[in-house]
């Protein structure tokens, strides 16, 4: 696998990135991040007290309407950086004591990452590192990350595929993802925590409820509960707010409503899914209270 015909991604689209063609994400051979920082705002497991040493990556191969980070992910905002110079930033943020080094929309750049990761360990690197992604992974390129990545956290955002079309212009990507988590759990399983309570290795799956998508959210946790250990960690999200287009579009132009999330927590435990998070509605609109347990 290369960039010379990129089918880093499911998209495939076969082009030269090493010529600067530019595929779905918009991505060249040259790592572009748009920041990396000590974030505190994970889940606990992750950022426990001294935070989580974040790493955000530019251009994304979905187009989610309603992403929140649109500047970094569809406008491609961030600077360009050498694969040496990704792996100090690795040990910078290890050196500020950070619970681990959290790779945010990684996906295009998985082979530099990797290079990067071989040079941070030879000079030092020894915290986890996450894959933080969406979850419209190959599972070929997945596998090319074994033994590189210890915590996987990726995204389950969609049961039918008609929403994933029309959210986020993707095709199949229930099936793409489903594979790619499984994957993912075959290799790092269930999450592992030290004494701390912080994670050491495992898959942790996400799920953001949209509004008006109460079923598609159900449809999903029902998957995990079925097809998943039951020991793996769920984070149910409900930070959802309407941003970039989807403040244009009807069905997502609001927050949730306690009834909505009130549904969902419900099912969360008529499911009895053991392990995760919710975040819980604030009594105020304007407020979101983590709740972190189920």
């Amino acid at each position: 696998m290369n960039l010379v015909k990129c089918e880093i991604c499911p998209h495939k689209c076969g082009i030269d990135r090493t010529k600067k063609e530019i595929g779905r994400c918009k991505s060249t051979d040259k790592i572009k991040i748009a920041l990396y920082s000590v974030h505190h705002f994970e889940e606990p497991c992750i950022s426990g007290e001294n935070g989580s040493g974040t790493v955000f990556f530019s251009n994304c191969n979905l187009n989610c309407i309603y992403c929140q980070n649109y500047e970094i992910s569809q406008e491609g905002k961030g600077k360009e950086i050498s694969i040496e110079e990704l792996a100090d930033i690795f040990i910078e943020q290890q050196n500020k004591n950070v619970e681990n080094i959290n790779l945010v929309t990684p996906t295009s750049y998985t082979l530099q990452i990797i290079e990067a990761i071989k040079i941070a360990k030879k000079k030092g690197l020894t915290i986890p590192i996450i894959y933080n992604t969406n979850g419209y992974e190959r599972v070929e390129t997945l596998k090319l990350l074994e033994g590189y990545v210890d915590v996987y956290l990726p995204d389950l955002k969609y049961y039918d595929d008609k929403i994933a079309m029309k959210y986020s212009k993707i095709e199949n990507y229930f099936e793409i993802a489903t594979k790619a988590i499984q994957e993912m759990y075959r290799q790092v399983g269930s999450p592992k925590l030290d004494k701390r309570g912080m994670i050491r290795k495992g898959v942790m799956i996400r799920h953001l409820v949209l509004p008006n998508n109460i079923e598609n959210s159900k449809n999903i946790l029902k998957w995990i509960k079925e097809n998943i250990d039951e020991d793996v960690y769920v984070d149910i999200m409900a930070q959802y707010f309407p941003t970039y287009k989807a403040k244009e579009n009807n069905e997502l132009n609001r927050k949730l409503t306690k009834e909505e999330y009130q549904e969902i927590e419900n099912y969360v435990y008529q499911l009895d899914i053991k392990n995760g998070y919710m975040q819980e509605l604030g009594e105020h609109e304007e407020e979101y209270v983590p709740k972190w347990d189920i």
